[in-house]
């Protein structure tokens, strides 16, 4: 009955996530499609944002990468490459492609901890765009870094392998710009580019991937951040904004002492830390998510470094809800405190566990005849098409306010795949964060094995990240 019980009261609260989520959908929408926001990408009013790309052997993305991040619709930004001590060519191939040479003397403003710098690179050809060379230290150590040289209020965090769209910047500014006082972060939407066409370091074409994982991820990552986040910031509730694109203050950052080093969840760190320091410090403050600022990213598309990923995850997710577990049913951390953090503990953190133990329970009733097999298959079948309707109330999201997916026969195809994730692709979640979870009992702080694959060519390439 526990297992019954679980899939009930789970289930209840993601429809009620996605409700928020239909309810604020409309003016996304009218947002998306009617907001002046050109109007404002040549505008001395907006503000200001370094945008900091960490590179760790990014060697056949870091030139895609730069070229679509010096061309987007923006007055006034700075591109700062954080070379994370790569061992392949990726530094080698900044300095050629942008002829940059070592800047003398270099003021570093900040004084966030981070491991020694070995360089700073610059052109006055490409003004805006700055290359630092440093030991290797991780992706939170290369954002500090980034932060200590930044010159502009605003920051934005980007990875390497990822691209955003032109007005994606301008479009979270214009959030920002509805209430600066308060707004201390804003995440954007990340987007699966595998299958898409990719020229000039922009997404000229929107298709879905060929291959099997990366299918599966764009499902999940449709219902994460349109099912989820929408609802999730209308309760000034994220836990999350991903690392793969966000904007954040800097003055914040730098009040909660930046990133995290040696983190696996290094992202969900920096807005937990966020949360708690303006709560702690009764500042009114917000964390929003902009749907409409997109950003394309590649996913894994093996099940090695798919798995090795979600580890990762299932390993950052355990250590950060531990390492704050103070604010668990704390009233005096409001939404985060009451409704974020033990819903991420409960249906989260524990979810492999109240399913596994629940199957268990149902095989041993089935074993015992406690049970009848036509109650076993309707439980079944109730699971299925309430996580299934979760998946399309997402995909009518998006079709409702986006409609980037513009071709029928990809709509089928996700409707499909949204089916076939609940036949061996869900239990894997399970299994991968279980598997986190006893990575991080024993002390693991690996990133793992990732791989990366230029956008133009057939050309891969697997590297170690520390």
């Amino acid at each position: 009955m526990v297992a019954i019980y679980y899939v009930v009261f789970v289930n209840t609260l993601y429809f009620s996530i996605l409700a928020l989520s239909f309810r604020n959908i409309w003016t996304i929408f009218r947002r998306s499609h009617y907001s002046k926001y050109n109007t404002l990408s040549g505008s001395e009013l907006v503000p200001s944002v370094s945008l900091l790309v960490p590179a760790y052997n990014e060697e056949l993305t870091i030139i895609e990468n730069v070229n679509c991040l010096m061309t987007l619709n923006y007055p006034t930004y700075e591109v700062i490459v954080v070379n994370d001590g790569s061992s392949d060519a990726t530094l080698n191939i900044l300095l050629k492609e942008y002829r940059l040479k070592p800047v003398p003397n270099t003021k570093i403003r900040g004084k966030i901890a981070c491991q020694k710098i070995r360089g700073i690179y610059h052109n006055p050809e490409f003004p805006d765009l700055y290359v630092i060379d440093k030991e290797n230290g991780g992706k939170a150590d290369s954002l500090n870094a980034g932060i200590n040289l930044s010159h502009y209020p605003l920051i934005s965090s980007i990875d390497a392998d990822s691209l955003l769209e032109k007005d994606a910047l301008i479009r979270m500014a214009r959030m920002y710009m509805e209430n600066p006082e308060e707004t201390v972060a804003i995440g954007g939407d990340v987007r699966i580019a595998n299958g898409c066409k990719i020229e000039n370091g922009a997404v000229q074409d929107v298709s879905l991937p060929r291959k099997i994982w990366p299918m599966f991820q764009s499902i999940e990552y449709l219902k994460a951040f349109l099912g989820g986040r929408i609802g999730w910031s209308h309760m000034n509730g994220l836990i999350i904004v991903s690392g793969a694109f966000g904007m954040f203050r800097k003055d914040a950052v730098i009040a909660v002492g930046g990133y995290r080093d040696g983190y696996p969840g290094e992202d969900m760190n920096i807005i937990i830390k966020l949360h708690r320091y303006m709560l702690e410090n009764k500042l009114k403050y917000r964390i929003a998510f902009c749907p409409e600022a997109v950003c394309w990213t590649q996913a894994p598309d093996s099940y090695r470094i798919l798995s090795s990923q979600r580890k990762r995850w299932g390993r950052g997710n355990l250590k950060n809800m531990i390492e704050n577990r103070g604010m668990l049913f704390n009233p005096k951390y409001k939404v985060m405190g009451m409704v974020t953090m033990p819903y991420n503990v409960l249906f989260e953190a524990l979810n492999p566990y109240f399913r596994i133990t629940g199957l268990l329970a149902l095989a041993g009733y089935v074993l015992l005849d406690m049970t009848q097999w036509p109650i076993l298959v309707l439980f079944g079948l109730l699971n299925f098409v309430s996580g299934y309707l979760l998946s399309v109330g997402a995909l009518v999201l998006e079709e409702i306010a986006f409609k980037r997916y513009n071709k029928l026969s990809d709509l089928v195809k996700m409707l499909v795949y949204s089916a076939l994730k609940f036949v061996g692709y869900h239990q894997l979640g399970v299994l991968w964060r279980l598997q986190g979870h006893v990575q991080f009992m024993q002390n693991n702080n690996s990133w793992g094995t990732m791989t990366r694959q230029s956008w133009s060519e057939d050309e891969k390439k697997t590297s170690e990240a520390a």
